[in-house]
């Protein structure tokens, strides 16, 4: 015990390193809300965004969605902060590295484990309940039916928070989850102005909607998609871009309802309808 408070104490005394506690001012108030929140938040990076309205993006620095939302954060006017189930000192899974290192410098890191934590599975769903705490609404773009994704949500609905879920196509397996969502009572969300429409607290910006951001028809991912299904691989191989980078394009396209999700990770195009 004494050897771990020696290593927080170094650790909390570098630059942007924070260990807060239910004393401190700069403990999140939103988890004061919350049934069981943490005694320790061992924090690296820009600490004052705990106090900011958030929504959650199913965030924790996984692959695919969860960095895509992370990395949509950055880019935007706001930030974001990956909730870990590891130590804060410890990146998992290790190929968001790179990723794990620029939240640390523009946003936040923060988790209730100690350091040097590894990734443990029973740690994740615990850590579910920070992600829906420290945010005023629980968005879930994709879920199985039995994923962490619903853990998540969950959590959110127990703590009050706002559940939002963004449909699929019928035949995937990712979307069930969502489809089960809504039909329990989570707000169906077809644009980001959906979204800003129920919470307090968030400004519409020129990047608020999707239908600003997403590529035109024949540039961006659209020009290289084609009409056929194409995978995530593919789509990489064509435009040249990281697995991140197609999969944040795919989520803005999906959105837009110019892409649809089938079976077997593949995607297709859709042909947009004419808005009069």
């Amino acid at each position: 015990m004494r050897d771990a408070v020696a290593r927080a104490r170094d650790w909390a005394g570098a630059e942007e390193h924070f260990v807060i506690t239910l004393a401190d001012e700069s403990y999140p108030r939103s988890l004061l809300e919350i049934a069981d929140p943490p005694a320790v938040l061992y924090a690296h990076g820009r600490v004052e965004l705990l106090q900011r309205p958030a929504l959650a993006i199913v965030s924790g620095l996984a692959l695919g969605i969860d960095a895509a939302a992370h990395r949509g954060g950055l880019s935007g006017a706001g930030s974001t902060i990956a909730v870990l189930g590891t130590g804060v000192d410890v990146v998992y899974p290790s190929r968001n590295a790179e990723l794990a290192s620029e939240i640390a410098r523009r946003g936040l890191l923060v988790s209730e484990f100690a350091l040097g934590t590894p990734a443990i599975a029973h740690n994740f769903p615990r850590r579910n309940r920070l992600i829906s705490g420290l945010a005023r609404g629980c968005l879930i773009v994709e879920a199985a039916i039995a994923s962490g994704s619903l853990i998540t949500a969950r959590s959110a609905a127990d703590q009050g928070r706002d559940v939002f879920a963004i449909p699929g196509s019928i035949h995937s397996p990712l979307s069930k989850g969502c489809h089960a969502l809504i039909k329990s009572g989570a707000k169906l969300v077809e644009s980001a102005d959906d979204v800003l429409a129920e919470l307090a607290g968030f400004q519409p910006t020129a990047r608020a909607s999707t239908l600003v951001s997403v590529p035109g028809a024949d540039t961006g991912l659209l020009a290289v998609m084609g009409h056929d299904p194409v995978d995530v691989d593919s789509l990489c191989a064509r435009s040249g871009l990281s697995p991140e980078e197609v999969s944040s394009q795919l989520l803005r396209l999906e959105l837009d309802g110019r892409v649809t999700v089938l079976p077997g990770g593949l995607y297709q195009r859709l042909e947009k309808a004419h808005r009069g």
